[in-house]
């Protein structure tokens, strides 16, 4: 399995790295693929070098084969089956890639100089992998994404395997209330008077590019020119997405208001339900009577709580400002302790179960911050695994067990009606 993702991972890379010219032979067919010893050195050669291996292992070469065939079976399946991807989730893919890469290698232009070929030559070479792979990951998603292993199956992996389980690592369930210091009215005009300004400067002929270089509190897009590249509708502050959706090509928005400032939106291409746009955003900034003023109300809320045997969850309705907790009592998960957020462990490491924290700065972002108070509800300890306490977990790889394993036979059966051949 690890192979196997692993070659997911790497085949956009392999379809544009420029290689040396070397003869080539064919190692594998399958179907109407073919697999070169080029393509399976590659490979071998970034799995070794992420993994500090020998590439030249036989066996490892074995494996990577063997999933590259299995990766060819089940596109020619795909094929059968008709699967169709539409032009727009290769392009949308596409993007996604080169948004990797930028964030890897910083612009464009380096981008361009790495792989030796425009941008627009790397999307061609890509889109024919790239469709593959899509047909490849939705076959496998219509077969195997639904199956869950049975009660029986579960009790039956747990037998089977408990003794290889190792412990069920130290488990926590934690609730927060957070809340924002308050930017006064004061400081908003002047950082929405400074936003009109940036915008009224960009009207009368100002670069956007270099006012967003300049002047933009977007730490992932300033370096770009505030370019945010494609994105889905649902994916932006309802405030940003209104306004950039009701902008034509190339128009610029007024100032817009959202949680975090004020944004100039400009709407660079949309495709669908998806839009290209660059912004650039003044993000709203406290004093330190608004950090001293949240932490006495936050106080005051934990005060309130214990003295009077309150319900956390019931507070956390009321009082939290994090939109996505609020509705549900504050409950941000059970999680193990590896799991959590360094920032989250330092506030519950302490806690007995049943205690509220005091005041605690969080930071969820370059210079965005805020507070809040944190309700450890219950602390698990580090133990060995039980079917009745942690079925879930249980279940969980019970599930990914019997995924592979129907996935093998289902590989086994298409070996047996298409084609294939290894040629070393």
């Amino acid at each position: 399995m690890l192979i196997k993702n692993f070659i997911l991972f790497i085949f956009l890379a392999a379809a544009i790295l420029p290689q040396e010219e070397v003869i080539d032979k064919i190692v594998a067919v399958v179907d109407n693929e073919i697999i070169l010893q080029s393509e399976l050195d590659f490979q071998a050669a970034m799995y070794a070098s992420q993994r500090g291996v020998d590439p030249d292992n036989p066996e490892l070469k074995r494996q990577l084969l063997n999933s590259m065939i299995d990766e060819k079976l089940v596109y020619a399946q795909s094929e059968i089956d008709s699967i169709i991807i539409t032009d727009e989730e290769v392009v949308q893919r596409i993007d996604y890639q080169i948004s990797v890469l930028q964030q890897q290698y910083g612009t464009i232009a380096n981008i361009e100089q790495m792989y030796g070929m425009s941008i627009e030559k790397i999307k061609r070479e890509l889109r024919e992998d790239v469709r593959k792979n899509l047909m490849v990951q939705r076959l496998r998603e219509k077969n195997f994404t639904f199956l869950e292993a049975s009660r029986r199956e579960v009790e039956e992996f747990f037998s089977n395997y408990k003794d290889s389980l190792g412990m069920i690592p130290e488990k926590l369930t934690i609730f927060h209330i957070f809340r924002n210091p308050k930017t006064t009215d004061r400081l908003k005009k002047r950082y929405r008077d400074f936003a009109q300004a940036v915008l009224d400067s960009i009207k009368q002929g100002g670069s956007f590019e270099e006012f967003a270089k300049k002047y933009s509190e977007d730490p992932g897009s300033k370096a770009y020119g505030g370019d945010l590249g494609f994105v889905k509708r649902g994916v932006f502050y309802p405030e940003f997405e209104a306004a950039a959706f009701s902008l034509n090509e190339g128009e610029l928005s007024g100032v817009v208001e959202s949680p975090v400032g004020y944004h100039i939106i400009e709407l660079i291409e949309r495709r669908g339900e998806s839009i290209h746009t660059r912004h650039i955003l003044i993000k709203f900034k406290t004093d330190e009577n608004a950090d001293l003023e949240t932490i006495e109300f936050l106080t005051d809320v934990r005060d309130s709580i214990i003295n009077s045997n309150g319900n956390f969850r019931e507070f956390a309705k009321i009082y939290s400002e994090d939109k996505e907790t609020a509705p549900y009592g504050g409950e941000l998960g059970t999680f193990f302790v590896n799991q959590v957020d360094k920032q989250l462990l330092d506030a519950v490491s302490k806690l007995e179960e049943g205690e509220i924290s005091f005041p605690r700065r969080i930071e969820y972002g370059q210079d965005t911050y805020g507070y809040h108070i944190v309700f450890l509800k219950s602390r698990i300890p580090q133990h060995p695994p039980s079917l009745d306490d942690d079925y879930s977990e249980i279940k969980r790889l019970a599930d990914e067990f019997k995924k592979q394993k129907e996935y093998e036979e289902w590989i086994n059966e298409l070996k047996t009606k298409i084609y294939w051949e290894v040629r070393i």
